[in-house]
C-alpha cells in the first residue's frame, strides 16, 4: 500500500523464507558492525566493510539485513544489552540515576553511540528490557505514563548529549579553550554579573563532576 511504512527489523524474519540456507545471523552482522564503528567511528560502517569483516560480500549482508538503517538500529539495540537491570529499590531517583550512569559508561565504551541515540532513536528488543525496567522503578510514581515515557527519553537524550560534550571537550581542548574566555571576558568588566559568576565558582577550578545532579533535576522537573 502506497505510504505504507516498512515494519522495524524486529518485526521481519531474520531470513527470507526462500533461498539458501542462513550462513551468518543478525548477531554475527550487528557484532561486526559493532566492532567496526568502536575502531573506527560511524562512518566506516557500510554494507561492504562489514561484509569484508565477515569474509564475504556485500550482497549477501541485504539477505539479512534491508539497509543501512537497520543495520544502525541493530548496533544501537545491542548496546542496550550491557545494562545491569536489578529489582527496583523502592528509590525511583536512585534507580533511574543508577541507569543514567550506566548508560554513560556504555556510550563511552561506544563514541559512535550517543549522536545515533539523538539523531535516531530506537526501540528493539533489548531497549523494549530497559523500558520495562525504567516503568517499573516508577511504578508506584503519581506521574501519568506519558511523563514517564518522557522521563525515558530525557535519561537517554540528556547522557547521550552529556556524553557528546565530555568527549568534544576532551578532544579538542574545548574546555580549558572556553575558560581562558570567560576569564579574559570578566577581566575586562563590560559582563559584571559574568565576572560575579566566576568569582563565586571558577570555570576550571571545580573538579565536581554534575552529572548526577544534572539529571537529577531533570528527571524530577519532568515527572514533577
Amino acid at each position: 500500500m502506497a505510504g505504507q511504512q516498512e515494519p522495524v527489523i524486529w518485526m521481519r524474519p531474520e531470513q527470507a523464507p526462500i533461498g539458501r540456507p542462513a550462513e551468518r545471523s543478525r548477531a554475527e552482522i550487528t557484532t561486526a558492525a559493532t566492532e567496526l564503528a568502536d575502531r573506527e567511528g560511524l562512518e566506516a560502517v557500510s554494507m561492504r566493510r562489514v561484509a569484508s569483516a565477515l569474509g564475504t560480500g556485500a550482497a549477501s549482508l541485504y539477505r539479512y539485513v534491508a539497509t543501512r538503517d537497520d543495520l544502525l538500529d541493530l548496533m544501537t539495540d545491542s548496546t542496550a544489552r550491557e545494562y545491569d537491570l536489578p529489582d527496583p529499590s523502592g528509590d525511583w531517583q536512585a534507580d533511574l540515576l543508577a541507569i543514567a550512569r550506566q548508560a554513560r559508561q556504555i556510550m563511552r565504551r561506544h563514541p559512535w553511540l550517543p549522536a545515533v541515540v539523538i539523531g535516531r532513536p530506537t526501540l528493539g528488543p533489548h531497549g523494549i528490557d530497559l523500558l520495562e525496567h525504567v516503568l517499573d522503578v516508577l511504578a508506584d510514581h503519581p506521574a501519568d505514563p506519558a511523563r514517564k515515557l518522557e522521563a525515558f527519553a530525557l535519561l537517554n537524550g540528556l547522557t547521550a548529549l552529556f556524553v557528546q560534550n565530555e568527549t568534544a571537550a576532551a578532544d579538542t581542548g574545548a574546555t580549558r579553550r572556553s575558560a581562558a574566555y570567560l576569564r579574559h571576558v570578566a577581566a575586562a568588566g563590560g559582563h559584571p554579573r559574568i565576572t560575579a559568576l566566576l568569582a563565586a565558582s571558577p570555570p576550571d577550578g571545580n573538579p565536581h563532576d554534575p552529572f548526577d545532579a544534572v539529571l537529577a533535576r531533570a528527571l524530577t522537573g519532568v515527572l514533577g
